[in-house]
């Protein structure tokens, strides 16, 4: 298994970013799709100067991007942004596309059988796109405070499975904490589809400093052969109290659009500090590592 980390945990310059996760020794970024801004031969160069790979990108679904809109022109322009994605990932030289529901959509807006049939339908011509792109979309359960379409694993299973062979499914196991009877269980589900998998601890902190027992978790998707990425998506706690304990900054005035803005304060206490950010992710790594060293033997 390799391990890389989403570039939606502290914005900044993708220069920036790619030079600490080589310096760390991550293998992989996970980057956020901005097709319209993103320099993608820059970036390759990038990826390619500090030995990193890009196996994926996050199609982040909000800012009015809904796949399942009661309004047609929403779905049609967020399917462009999908295909578009998934250009940019073949660009990169990656494999897969993360594709959650709308992020902040917790009320439905139109009947159950449209929505159902709007998202089958969008994802199906954006998975032919993938294709032939050497892409595949993965679906990923988040949690109900966040959507309320996609939040758990066989549902996530159930969708791949209508749109079609190719798609696949991006489990959490922050959200599978949640919304989960078992997370053991759930990975089991997605064996056959399970394309990529995000990690954080328990109260979505870095690995390690809550309560999952790591070992576990990896050797369970050791279990059913996964060899693919870990990663590492975890946030600051929201703590507006006298508590707070982790040094963040406002995302006012950092250059981000607005849905960028809004999401990190419905998510979080704002946005991390360099030297707290890079405790994080050298934390994260060392767990990681010394769960995949440990379980390495173990393929039950």
């Amino acid at each position: 298994m390799k391990i890389a980390v989403h570039n939606w945990l502290r914005p900044e310059p993708l220069d920036v970013s790619i030079e600490r996760l080589a310096r760390l020794g991550y293998d992989g970024l996970e980057i956020t799709s901005k097709p319209a801004t993103t320099d993608i031969p820059h970036v390759k160069k990038l990826l390619a100067d500090n030995g990193v790979e890009s196996p994926g990108a996050l199609a982040f679904m909000a800012g009015g991007l809904d796949l399942f809109s009661d309004e047609p022109f929403v779905r049609a322009g967020s399917l462009d942004y999908l295909k578009r994605t998934i250009d940019l990932v073949a660009e990169l030289g990656g494999y897969f596309v993360t594709v959650p529901c709308t992020v902040g959509k917790v009320v439905p807006t139109a009947s159950e059988e449209d929505e159902w049939r709007w998202y089958v339908e969008g994802l199906r011509t954006a998975q032919e796109h993938a294709t032939a792109a050497g892409v595949r979309l993965a679906v990923e359960p988040l949690n109900r405070f966040e959507t309320y379409l996609i939040n758990r694993a066989d549902q996530a299973l159930r969708l791949a499975e209508e749109v079609g062979p190719d798609c696949g499914v991006v489990l959490d196991i922050f959200h599978m904490n949640i919304e989960e009877r078992s997370w053991r269980q759930a990975i089991e589900l997605c064996r056959d589809r399970l394309v990529h998998f995000h990690v954080a601890d328990n109260t979505r902190g870095a690995c390690g400093d809550g309560e999952f027992d790591w070992n576990a978790i990896v050797g369970a998707l050791r279990a059913i052969g996964y060899d693919g990425y870990l990663s590492v998506e975890f946030m600051p706690p929201i703590d507006r109290t006298p508590l707070a304990a982790s040094p963040i900054d406002d995302p006012e005035g950092q250059g981000l659009e607005a849905s960028m803005v809004r999401w990190l304060r419905d998510h979080s206490s704002g946005v991390f500090r360099e030297t707290e950010y890079t405790a994080w992710l050298t934390r994260s790594l060392r767990t990681l590592r010394t769960a995949i060293a440990t379980t390495a033997g173990d393929r039950r």
